[in-house]
């Protein structure tokens, strides 16, 4: 019998959990890994060469492979998989030993599955992981929740395989329950906001500016050599000079307008209404991927409903300037919404975010990793109480620097008859945020009248209500 004992298991051993369990045998971690399907168990044999690395084909020789007090990885779907992934492991584990939730878990769930295997003197991190499948290979980024001790003991493993960024891994204690989780979320739901943003201007640019497929790539690399650089624009470019092996295109041309979404942007959206936080720009990304959706309908509707018929008549190189700056100006007002929706959470869940943090790790490895996330690190660093990023004294005057493009670009949007939620929502929040006066008074006024709901006065104190109609 093998008597070696191994650091650290992986249940599921797909794209990412294989690629992580390789990244962890690269720095020098012995690891063991387990999936149901015995194939992917053979495949990470043969992958691992001479790492240290064992397959498992069982949650119970699993479990026997690791040293006590044992840390075990999941890397599998959201929802009922991850609980039975819990049912199977938990008659092979005993108190003391930590399991690991590395996907995209709901954070109600983790709070859930934290509280119960608690009673049964096991620990739960909820920790997610952002890079993709490079990422997970080479270094992601990386946010932990749950109890501190058993982050600690997972702690040189998580800083080993990690991205790094200015010298630092990206990788930090978020927080205790679903802190971890919940970070994670609000990444993927800026993600989606950042996401639709570029779409929109790729349509604003084609649609309206007719340019080619070469000279698209051209910008988005143009725009990621400066102050815009992001790994979301880097692989935009690269997506547009990608030749179709079967029709020898442009393969984007070839790709089906529905965009497919696995429900963290709407997990967003519905905790931000939830805590009361605006977060149009990721609401609006949300309703555009459900909008491409029907698709069918949208063809019939193509047929008879008609737009302006207007045509883009300025000068190509001055509107690509000025939608590199709007774009410069949305992005901001993205994060900020997102950031101001952590910072909402961390107060109301108690999860103690330093907002600061949270943005270092985001730097490298991640989806978002962006430039700007340097300048919004700085930013909570110099006043943690900082309630917008709008309000920053360097990102604010930013902002507002660019709002007349923000501006330019949604009226020729609108012209051109060219859909620009994100871009939209953008612009209505910074007004909306730099208002100190909104026609809410009228909603209470009609919520009074119809309900009896009730209002404030600006000029006294109390709750009123008016008989608005005479007997």
């Amino acid at each position: 019998m093998d008597e070696k004992k191994y650091e650290i298991g992986m249940v599921g051993l797909g794209v990412m959990g294989r690629n992580l369990l390789l990244n962890m045998a690269d720095h020098g971690f012995s690891v063991a890994g387990y999936d149901r399907d015995h194939g992917r168990v053979r495949a990470l044999r043969a992958e691992a060469g001479g790492l240290d690395i064992r397959g498992a084909v069982s949650p119970a020789e699993l479990t026997a492979l690791l040293a006590t007090p044992r840390a075990v990885m999941m890397l599998v779907p959201a929802g009922p998989t991850v609980d039975a992934v819990i049912h199977d492991l938990l008659p092979c584990i005993a108190r003391g030993d930590v399991i690991i939730d590395c996907g995209n878990s709901h954070f109600e769930d983790t709070d859930l599955r934290l509280k119960t295997l608690a009673e049964r003197g096991i620990h739960f991190l909820g920790v997610g992981i952002s890079g993709g499948e490079h990422g997970a290979r080479h270094g992601p980024s990386i946010m932990p929740g749950g109890p501190r001790d058993a982050y600690e003991r997972v702690r040189p493993v998580l800083e080993a395989i990690a991205a790094r960024a200015g010298g630092e891994p990206c990788v930090a204690y978020l927080g205790p329950g679903s802190a971890g989780h919940f970070v994670k979320m609000v990444h993927n739901g800026i993600e989606y906001g950042l996401m639709q943003l570029i779409s929109e201007t790729f349509d604003l640019m084609r649609r309206g500016a007719g340019l080619t497929e070469d000279e698209l790539a051209a910008v988005y690399e143009r725009w990621n050599r400066g102050a815009l650089n992001a790994y979301l624009l880097e692989i935009t470019a690269r997506i547009f000079r990608y030749v179709d092996e079967k029709t020898g295109k442009r393969l984007i041309d070839a790709i089906l307008d529905e965009a497919k979404q696995k429900g963290t942007g709407k997990w967003t959206s519905q905790s931000a209404m939830d805590l009361r936080i605006p977060v149009p720009v990721v609401d609006a990304a949300v309703s555009s991927r459900d909008l491409s959706g029907i698709k069918g309908e949208r063809t019939a509707a193509s047929l008879f409903i008609k737009g302006p018929g207007a045509r883009f008549g300025g000068r190509r190189t001055v509107f690509v300037d000025r939608l590199e700056r709007a774009f410069h100006a949305a992005s901001v007002i993205t994060y900020a919404q997102g950031l101001a929706l952590l910072k909402a959470a961390s107060t109301t869940r108690g999860y103690g975010l330093a907002l600061d943090e949270v943005a270092r790790i985001w730097r490298g490895g991640c989806i978002i990793r962006a430039a700007v996330l340097e300048e919004i690190r700085s930013a909570f660093r110099s006043d943690p109480g900082l309630p917008n990023l709008l309000v920053d004294r360097h990102l604010g005057p930013e902002v507002s620097r660019r709002q007349e493009d923000l501006r330019v670009v949604v009226c020729n949007a609108a012209r051109l008859g060219i859909p620009v939620p994100a871009f939209m929502a953008a612009l209505a929040y910074f007004d909306g945020y730099r208002s100190e006066w909104l026609p809410a008074n009228l909603i209470q006024a009609q919520r009074d009248y119809f309900g009896a709901h009730t209002y404030e006065r600006v000029d006294a104190k109390g709750v009123f209500h008016t008989k608005w109609e005479m007997d």
